[in-house]
């Protein structure tokens, strides 16, 4: 058994290992997009369907190859990343021949985000992005009452002007989130009621102002700031690499010692 585990071990850690496995993710990402065309599905339907159990079974093998050779199954387990393949791998099994091909086709397309998993620069960005959930929560309470106050200041100056986009606080809301994308806010909202009430630039000038300049880039800082960190914490810093050769040289002196006490 120790040898069988050794083996799954080797073969999990091999660089050319991850490669076919992601090489497989965008071949099942392939399939499950040209499956969304009904002309090909209708032509290579049992192709497709056959190429697909094919590639679901290899990545059991591969789950199974990477939970025989962890260290333990619980070290399996808590890997975060190891879990989520497992269920995506898991729930695939269980809804072949569903009734509900709508549900088996969207647990298909889910298996692409193994990527995220087996490729570890995206597997960082995740993980960098994860980390700014906390200052996330912050700046979105802040945003959410910028919100707020904007929404109701415009429903009720802009109400009567221009009721498809102000006539209630969740059209306003809904409308100060088109302008916040700076999608058409200009040519499409602000100048029609600029022709009404001339003196309207102010609410749009500002809320552009305080929303797209200074409370997006919020999110952008706490995400670069986060990215930066988690690079950090998974490049070993110079002195770490000294101290680690250090440790390696005194771990072959006492090695020498040892034979030359022999």
């Amino acid at each position: 058994m120790n040898v069988i585990k050794q083996i799954c071990a080797r073969i999990a850690d091999h660089p050319m290992f991850m490669r076919v496995i992601i090489t497989l993710i965008i071949i099942n990402a392939l399939l499950v997009g040209l499956e969304t065309y009904s002309f090909i599905a209708d032509r290579y339907g049992d192709f497709i369907y056959i190429a697909d159990l094919v590639l679901l079974w290899i990545f059991t093998i591969e789950i199974a190859i990477r939970l025989i050779g962890a260290k333990s199954i619980g070290s399996f387990f808590r890997d975060p990343w190891s879990v989520f393949d497992f269920i995506i791998v898991l729930l695939s099994h269980l809804l072949i021949g569903s009734y509900y091909l709508t549900v088996l086709r969207i647990v298909r397309v889910l298996r692409v985000l193994r990527a995220i998993s087996v490729i570890p620069s995206l597997r960082k960005m995740v993980n960098a992005l994860l980390l700014t959930i906390p200052s996330m929560g912050t700046i979105m309470l802040l945003l959410g009452l910028f919100f707020y106050i904007y929404g109701v200041v415009g429903t009720t100056l802009f109400q009567d002007i221009a009721p498809e986009y102000f006539g209630t606080l969740h059209d306003s809301l809904l409308t100060l989130f088109q302008v916040i994308t700076l999608e058409s806010w200009a040519s499409g909202v602000m100048r029609p009621i600029l022709a009404e009430d001339p003196s309207s630039w102010w609410y749009f000038v500002t809320f552009i102002l305080i929303g797209a300049f200074v409370i997006i880039n919020l999110f952008v800082g706490v995400i670069v700031n986060n990215v930066e960190e988690a690079h950090r914490e998974e490049t070993p810093s110079p002195t770490d690499l000294k101290l680690a050769e250090v440790q390696k040289e005194l771990a072959e002196i006492k090695a020498l010692l040892k034979k030359t006490d022999q």
